[in-house]
This record gives C-alpha cells, structure tokens and sequence, in this order.
C-alpha cells in the first residue's frame, strides 16, 4: 500500500503481517485520528467566529486524511471497539471551549497536538532501529510533521496568559489522552 502525508512523498508499506505491538500503537493512532477529526467538527459546530472556523476547517482537513491513511492502513477487526467513545470524547474535547472563544480553544489544540507529537514520537524512537519497518516511521514522522504545525499554529493564537481554570483543561486533556491511548491500545 502507498500512503503519503503533508510532508513526504509516497510511502510503501508491505502489507505482510506488523508487528503485535505495531497493531496495538497503530490502533491507539487511528482512535487518536477520529477523535481529532471529532475535536475540529465539535469546533464548527458551536463556533461562529470566522478566525476560528477557518483555523478548524483548514486543520480539520489534515486530520481527516490522516484518519483516511490509518483507515487503509489498519483493518476494520483492529481497530478500537471504542471508536464511537473517542468521536464523542473528541466532539466534546472541541466543542466546549469553542464556547469560552478563541482562546479556549487554541489552547485545546496546543495541549492536545503536544500530546500527539510526543505520543507519535515514543512510536518513531521504538521503530528507530528496524529498517523493514522504515516506511511505517516514516509514515508517522510526517503524520508527526503536520500534527506540530497544528500546535505551533495554535500556540501562535493563544494568549500567553492562561487562568487557572484553563490550566486545568489543559492538564485534564493531556491525562485524558494518555488514559486513551491505554485504552485504544487494548481495544
């Protein structure tokens, strides 16, 4: 299969049989991907600032192709049997601080995205070593790529004062995705 994301050309994966654990992170990665795409609608749906609309629209385009690419690479059987929790998880993740504006929501995406590029880092240190599995580090190096993009943009946006409350979101997020990833990697 060939696959490509924002930042490389196409990458041949075989289709032979990955690694178990490859399967369990690859599975923690599409959960991860449907949640995203879940966060950026959530944000269209209750916000009607056009600032914000266009930054979700433009990243919402992103994660959708990344959940296109692990929807090819990963089959239905092994995928998460909570994939209808993590879309509401992620629904719920980008709507409520679409509510509380701009702010709120940049520093969603910036907890969230800064989460992913550390999770998909551990996954591209683990592969750091086999080069039969080259293609699929490569693959989640770019994924990678794109996923800082978002955070930086939204780091950009923010204000650099947080409240209190909104320091706790952001905890809430990081732990919250962590707890995901566990789960997802099971099931």
């Amino acid at each position: 299969m060939e696959f490509s994301c924002s930042h490389t050309e196409r990458i041949k994966i075989a289709t032979s049989p990955l690694p178990r654990w490859l399967i369990a992170e690859l599975r923690s990665d599409h959960a991860g991907e449907t949640g995203a795409v879940a966060i950026y609608r959530g944000i269209l749906a209750l916000t009607s600032e056009d600032k914000i609309r266009q930054f979700a629209r433009e990243h919402l385009a992103t994660e959708e192709s990344h959940l296109a690419i692990f929807n090819r690479l990963l089959p239905p059987k092994q995928r998460s049997a909570l994939l209808p929790l993590w879309r509401l998880a992620g629904f719920i993740t980008g709507a409520l601080p679409a509510l509380f504006g701009a702010n709120a929501t940049y520093a969603t995406i910036e907890a969230v995205e800064t989460f992913v590029d550390r999770h998909y880092q551990q996954q591209i240190d683990r592969l750091a070593d086999d080069e039969q599995l080259a293609p699929v580090r490569d693959l989640l190096e770019s994924c990678r790529q794109d996923e800082i993009i978002h955070r930086d943009d939204a780091a950009s946006r923010r204000s650099t004062q947080q409240p209190l409350l909104m320091r706790c979101w952001v905890r809430m997020i990081g732990s919250g995705s962590a707890a995901a990833v566990a789960l997802a990697r099971v099931g």
